[in-house]
């Protein structure tokens, strides 16, 4: 019983942190630009790590810590039953169909990333895991077993699996726009150097995008990516309290948590990206939001 006990206090103490990080981590990334991607430092340091490399490792750990206390089932009373018509295994096979795509098919597919601080993917290995580790033990607990115990007959369990595959969709969707913005840079490039022209601009891989939820904002990818895991939690946890901070904190399940840490972190890269291109591009469409359609 101590052993329990002393899991179930891990869980919450891990969980309660991980609601209170984020919201202080936000306001200061409105200041500063994380050093990868377009904001990556343009000198050569032994602190740089390569993108696409460091991507995949950083990525991969959240399913591995999943998986892990997905089968090890911490807090439940019995181990998970691993068949899709078990709608704990059910959810559990979209959490990691997300992250086939984000940890290895995405990042293969993708022609050039540029190189990333190491105290990038090193902070993002501390996050991952956590959650990996926290998605993992609450589907897997009694919790989520009662909340799902007549899932597939409930209409808001697959009114949120739709809108999971919708933002999985739109998240693909878009990223397959940058990706294809790469490409023809990529093949611009070979074309230049295989006609002796060296002349090169410093982020050649960057244009306007544009199609689909590009007309309106400048990070979709982002704000489907909410989208679909704000589904996921709809699907998997009861609504938290907002009865007072004290009982938010006491019924923020898991998924609620990811959906909340993504838009804390996540809100001050777009606003600042959005900016970027401003800068960067003097005929960048005006009317376009940053992440929030016509809102922010």
């Amino acid at each position: 019983m101590a052993d329990e006990n002393q899991i179930q206090t891990w869980y919450d103490v891990t969980r309660k942190w991980f609601a209170i990080i984020p919201p202080l981590i936000c306001p200061v990334t409105f200041a500063i630009d994380a050093p990868f991607g377009r904001f990556a430092p343009s000198k050569d340091s032994i602190f740089l790590v390569d993108g696409i490399k460091s991507w995949i490792a950083m990525e991969l750990v959240s399913p591995a810590a999943f998986i892990y206390t997905f089968l090890k089932s911490p807090l439940a009373t019995s181990a998970p039953v691993l068949s899709l018509h078990d709608p704990s295994t059910f959810l559990a096979t979209l959490f990691l169909i997300h992250y086939a795509n984000r940890a290895i098919l995405s990042p293969l597919r993708t022609p050039v990333r540029s190189k990333s601080h190491i105290a990038v993917p090193l902070s993002a290995v501390t996050f991952n895991i956590v959650n990996g580790a926290l998605m993992g033990t609450y589907l897997s607990s009694h919790m989520a077993q009662s909340f799902l115990d007549d899932a597939f007959s409930n209409p808001l369990f697959w009114a949120g699996v739709t809108m999971w595959a919708a933002g999985f969709a739109g998240n693909i969707f878009h990223d397959e726009i940058l990706l294809n913005i790469r490409r023809k840079a990529k093949v611009k490039g070979k074309a230049k150097d295989d006609s002796g022209d060296k002349s090169k601009d410093a982020k050649p891989h960057y244009a306007i995008p544009h199609g689909y939820l590009y007309s309106y904002i400048s990070y979709p990818n982002y704000f489907c990516e909410w989208m679909e895991w704000l589904g996921f939690a709809l699907a998997s946890a009861p609504l938290p309290s907002f009865a007072s901070f004290a009982e938010l904190l006491a019924t923020l399940a898991p998924p609620y948590l990811f959906v909340l840490s993504e838009i804390f972190l996540m809100i001050p890269r777009a606003y600042r990206g959005h900016k970027w291109y401003h800068k960067r591009f003097p005929d960048y469409p005006r009317d376009r939001k940053a992440v929030v359609p016509l809102l922010f």
